[in-house]
């Protein structure tokens, strides 16, 4: 029965005086804790011990350490027998062979030969040499004592004394005797220090090599951030990556599993090598294993790249500096250089940098284009930056239609002769009109003469996905969206990319996320230049690129959303590609707000002025004359051929069949004639205000009268 205590202390509730009462409080003693067993105790102390982290640092620093110096042993002694025996040269004929290099092998095997002619010598001499060696050592040790003789006479004739005649060859023999007396002190303890010196020897070898454990390395080499990649950790990756036939191969060769890989050359913030696979092994199954490779060359799965070059069972490897592709690039030539101009027809668009570092540039020359890639990785930049650097050469001419809606494309007002903001079906139609109005533009340039020339026309759509999937009919129930034969917005594109590009009338997209419903396969296809920012499965990949790019190499659905923002893997005939590949990467310039308004604002200057259509209204009543002071602007005067093809834009039901003559008829009704200047015919903006104004003036005075 466990004992009670007793508490005195005074009531709190009363007035504290000396004749408080004493309240006596009677409470229960807590019952007393159980010890715990001494072998718990223990147990805890042993695992805690065991668990801690100085522990098992001291655990793996014993492990690393005896590694080293079992593996170097190891690594001595294989040295040592390739030295003493043919091994190496008939592993570099098996690694030879089995990259089918038929040459090589011969070439190993005749070294080979010679070098079994050669230890075949040694040996036979082997046998004549102690009989040799002991009638060299008799008579240089006859002819050794005779000189010493000799020398003692002489010094004996020189001093008088017949004692010195022996006293070189004494001074000799005492030479020798204290020679045996060091040897006889330091041999003891030679014996005893060797063992060790030899360990040590073993140990240095094996931490040269880092022959341990991966788990025992230190934390810096277990890592392997910024690794340098050579041809062992290319080799060693390759034999890891968990193909049966790679592994078996690469093992028979033993170290001459080096002979499958190319130079490995600097490229950029990064290296290249080729790889020739041994037989047995596709390329395909290589590049399955993307991410296991990257892990095992301590990289990302980011910083590896696999490609398919011309040479048969070869896969092209780039491998990215660690943290390399984290770093931004430097900023676009179009904001630095505020001197560049443009040149569609031989100029090519700074875009940005490939994986070498090297300068990207694009050329844009009669090419479709389509940009894709999942939302917010940089589309319309990219897109946008392509356009920039075309509105430096003064005779481009831009429709553009922004599905987005957000002021993306606002700089262009005043530069593109259309430009079409917005995310609603009314928008989608507005941008379906002014397509069509770009194939009538087509059609008319086509039934030219021949040899007529043409300036660029810029169709351009950005959100396109926003047209294809609009609802929208139009009163003759005809879908705007979808990919039907009577879909407006899908035949006109298609139009466009049938006969486009030989009038320098060009169709330029961008567009999220593609599938079968918002980039129908036929507009996908019609393309000359098709890019993808990154994309979330491979099937969106091949939509984007194409089967023969993916097949190639070109993995978009790879990059990293967010992180990756602005790398684009383009395909094009337009963009210097590497030999052998079907694709390459950029990393495209990053061209903000303020600098696109100010690159426009250059592209203005070099022009004579652009009025900007905000809408097209194809049914209303139209005035010839008002719609051409319209389309001049703020231009003193406008070549007759632009006039033409700024009225088709704005309206080609009426305007779209327009010639020469029917453009001077109306002129010449209102007093506004065309004339020539600098050999070409032009129409004058004084002449048509002025024309228009009497034509004002004449309709208010006959109102009054």
């Amino acid at each position: 029965m466990s004992e009670n205590v007793v508490h005195l202390h005074k009531p709190t509730d009363t007035p504290t005086s000396d004749t408080a009462p004493t309240v006596l409080t009677v409470v229960p003693d807590a019952p007393p804790a159980r010890p715990v067993p001494l072998w718990v105790r223990s147990g805890r102390a042993i695992k805690t011990a065991a668990t801690h982290e100085r522990t098992r640092s001291t655990g793996r620093a014993v492990a690393r350490h005896a590694s080293y110096t079992f593996n170097g042993g190891r690594i001595v002694a294989r040295r040592t027998w390739d030295g003493r025996t043919g091994s190496r040269y008939e592993r570099m004929i098996r690694a030879a062979e089995a990259a089918g290099n038929l040459e090589a092998a011969e070439e190993w095997e005749e070294r080979l030969q010679r070098f079994r002619a050669a230890r075949h010598h040694r040996r036979m001499d082997l046998l004549h040499s102690p009989v040799e060696a002991a009638k060299g050592v008799a008579v240089g040790a006859g002819m050794s004592i005779g000189t010493l003789v000799a020398l003692g006479i002489v010094m004996a004739i020189n001093t008088g004394h017949v004692g010195d005649v022996i006293t070189p060859l004494s001074a000799t023999i005492d030479f020798i005797a204290l020679l045996i007396r060091i040897v006889q002190i330091v041999w003891g303890p030679a014996l005893t220090i060797a063992p060790f010196l030899a360990l040590l020897a073993l140990w240095s070898v094996g931490r040269k090599q880092q022959a341990a454990p991966n788990w025992a390395l230190p934390a810096n080499v277990r890592n392997g951030e910024g690794e340098p990649i050579t041809p062992s950790i290319v080799v060693k990756a390759l034999r890891d990556l968990g193909v049966p036939a790679l592994r078996n191969a690469i093992k028979e060769m033993g170290d001459a599993g080096a002979s499958m890989l190319g130079p490995i050359t600097i490229a950029g913030c990064g290296v290249e090598v080729d790889v020739t696979l041994p037989s047995g092994v596709s390329t395909n199954e290589v590049q399955n294993k993307r991410r296991k490779l990257a892990e095992n060359l301590t990289r990302h799965e980011h910083e590896v790249f696999i490609t398919i070059p011309q040479a048969a069972r070869t896969v092209r490897l780039w491998i990215a500096d660690s943290g390399a592709l984290d770093e931004p690039i430097g900023p676009s030539p179009l904001v630095t250089d505020d001197t560049m101009t443009a040149d569609y027809t031989k100029g090519k668009a700074p875009w940005g940098q490939d994986l070498r570092g090297d300068a990207a540039a694009l050329s844009l020359y009669q090419r479709h284009l389509l940009i894709t890639g999942l939302s917010n990785q940089g589309k319309t930049v990219a897109l946008r930056s392509l356009a920039l650097w075309l509105s430096l050469d003064k005779s481009v001419q831009f429709l553009m239609g922004d599905l987005k809606g957000v002021g993306d494309w606002a700089m262009f007002d005043g530069l593109a002769t259309t430009l079409i903001q917005g995310p609603t079906d009314e928008h989608v139609i507005q941008v379906t009109e002014m397509v069509e109005g770009a194939v009538d533009e087509m059609n008319r340039r086509i039934q030219a003469p021949p040899g007529t020339t043409f300036p660029p026309l810029i169709v351009l759509v950005d959100e396109a996905q926003v047209a294809f999937m609009c609802p929208a009919k139009d009163e003759d129930k005809r879908p705007y969206g979808g990919s039907k034969a009577n879909s407006r917005y899908f035949m006109a594109v298609r139009k466009i990319h049938n006969q486009g590009r030989a009038v320098n009338v060009l169709m330029w997209q961008g567009t999220q996320d593609p599938t079968n419903e918002n980039l129908p396969k036929l507009v996908r296809e019609g393309a000359h230049t098709r890019a993808s920012l990154a994309l979330g499965t491979e099937s969106q990949a091949r939509m984007a690129l194409g089967d023969k790019a993916v097949d190639g190499g070109a993995a978009p659905n790879l990059l990293r959303p967010g992180l990756d923002r602005g790398t684009l893997v383009v395909a094009s005939d337009g963009i210097t590609i590497p030999a052998g590949q079907s694709s390459i990467t950029v990393r495209t310039h990053y061209i903000d707000d303020d600098a696109a308004e100010a690159i426009t604002d250059r592209a203005k200057a070099l022009r004579d002025g652009v009025t900007t259509l905000h809408a097209i209204d194809r049914g209303a009543e139209h005035d010839p004359l008002a719609d051409i002071a319209a389309v001049i602007g703020d231009a003193p005067r406008v070549r007759t051929k632009d006039v033409l093809a700024r009225l088709a834009t704005r309206n080609a039901d009426a305007y779209g069949g327009w010639s020469f003559i029917d453009l001077k008829r109306v002129l010449d009704d209102a007093g506004a004639e065309p004339y020539k200047s600098d050999g070409v015919m032009v129409v004058a903006r004084d002449r048509v205000a002025r024309a228009l104004a009497d034509r004002n003036n004449e309709g208010s005075a006959s109102a009054d009268g």
